[in-house]
């Protein structure tokens, strides 16, 4: 049994940030039912191409954006502006432990489906809403989205090349970074108020906010700013604090070299053949190498590019200077490590056989991971929930199907 297998989410949450947090906790063993519209579901249904393949090469209806963050959940399919699929919902919170949504500020209020109209059928319960900028302050009733928010946010004035370099502007993170962010805060808030409700406190509701968590994650780069006055500048793969800390070319590509105090420095002087650099005035500490980046580095390059990658990696290894190779995805996958720790699984399903996905990190010696379904089709359980949890008639289910409310 997962460590939360006694527990009910009902997530009304689409797209990432919310279905990410709820995936968190239905991998943890807790029930999961996704509320989601009929006929359309989760925008991200449709986020492709790519689709998931069937055993014949087609495509499925199934977008891979889709299948990332909806594991383990159970769909169900309502029509919440209407009052009859309202009630639905209700009912299904009063039986509900947490409820994760991100609606707009004062989206759900309309349909009496906010916190303060759930509280009062279910004074336990945790209500945790995700929006781009939080309940309250000026810019609470806009859209929030992720690209957005990592340049509000800051962290893309702190990612890419550096002005007048080729190539230089702000980029932003390959992947929605501040959207998994937010899941990952949002399950870390709900397990506290949990732990809370446990010790006689009852429920909640959670504030959380897209730009308010892209903000905390800016971490040294945001303390390097307030305790200077300075914003820090772009610096491609450098890092702000530490040198050596970024990419280097090699015989044959390109390696990550993570020099991160100075015994590892003065190794990885002996293992490049440049002893000298370890007693150099301008490079003996890491505050002096800081200082000293722009003579430093381009030494370090023009050393480098005499081994190939799978060189540097081994005998810096043998060193105990930390290193590694540039993946794409498809080495990522392939490496041993990854292969090891099984990170990449397969799960029964109903269109395709199997389909892939991504482990969870998680690692519990007493309570594992369980991996008890693969994101599900539009509506798969609509009738399974209703029936098991609300105790409706097969007919009622009926009904309520053929007037459209699922």
């Amino acid at each position: 049994m997962g460590a939360l297998s006694h527990l009910r989410v009902l997530d009304l949450s689409r797209v990432l940030a919310g279905p990410w947090s709820g995936q968190i906790l239905a991998d943890l063993g807790a029930e999961v039912i996704k509320v989601e519209r009929p006929g359309n579901g989760d925008d991200t249904r449709a986020w492709g191409p790519p689709f998931l393949k069937d055993a014949y090469g087609e495509n499925t209806t199934e977008a891979a954006y889709y299948l990332s963050a909806n594991r383990n959940k159970q769909s169900v399919t309502i029509d919440f502006t209407r009052p009859e699929g309202q009630q639905l919902v209700r009912e299904l919170a009063a039986k509900s432990d947490i409820v994760i949504e991100n609606f707009k500020v004062g989206g759900l209020a309309a349909y009496g489906l906010d916190y303060d109209s759930l509280k009062a059928i279910n004074s336990q319960l945790i209500y945790c809403s995700i929006t781009g900028f939080g309940q309250t302050g000026p810019y609470a009733k806009r859209a929030g989205y992720d690209f957005m928010i990592q340049g509000l946010g800051g962290l893309m004035s702190l990612t890419g090349r550096p002005e007048g370099d080729e190539g230089g502007g702000p980029v932003k993170v390959g992947v929605a970074l501040t959207d998994i962010l937010t899941g990952l805060y949002s399950t870390v808030a709900v397990l506290a108020a949990l732990a809370h409700r446990d010790q006689g406190g009852g429920g909640q509701h959670i504030d959380m906010a897209l730009l308010d968590v892209q903000v905390a994650c800016l971490a040294n780069q945001a303390m390097n700013y307030l305790t200077t006055g300075v914003a820090p500048k772009r610096l491609g793969n450098a890092h702000p604090n530490i040198v050596p800390y970024q990419d280097f070319p090699t015989a044959d590509g390109d390696f990550i070299l993570t020099v991160g105090n100075d015994g590892q420095f003065r190794k990885f002087a002996e293992v490049a053949g440049q002893p000298q650099w370890v007693d150099d005035p301008r490079f003996a500490t890491n505050k002096l190498r800081v200082a000293n980046r722009a003579v430093l580095i381009p030494l370090i390059r023009q050393a480098t590019v005499f081994k190939t990658t799978a060189e540097w990696v081994s005998q810096l290894e043998q060193a105990g200077v930390p290193c590694g190779p540039i993946n794409d995805l498809a080495q990522v996958f392939a490496d041993p490590q990854v292969v090891s720790r099984g990170l990449a699984i397969e799960l029964p399903h109903a269109l395709a056989g199997m389909v892939p996905q991504v482990a969870s990190p998680i690692r519990l010696s007493e309570t594992p991971v369980e991996y008890r379904n693969a994101p599900p089709l539009l509506g798969e359980h609509t009738a399974q929930v209703l029936q098991r949890v609300l105790g409706m008639p097969v007919e009622a289910v009926g009904a309520l199907r053929q007037s459209g409310v699922l």
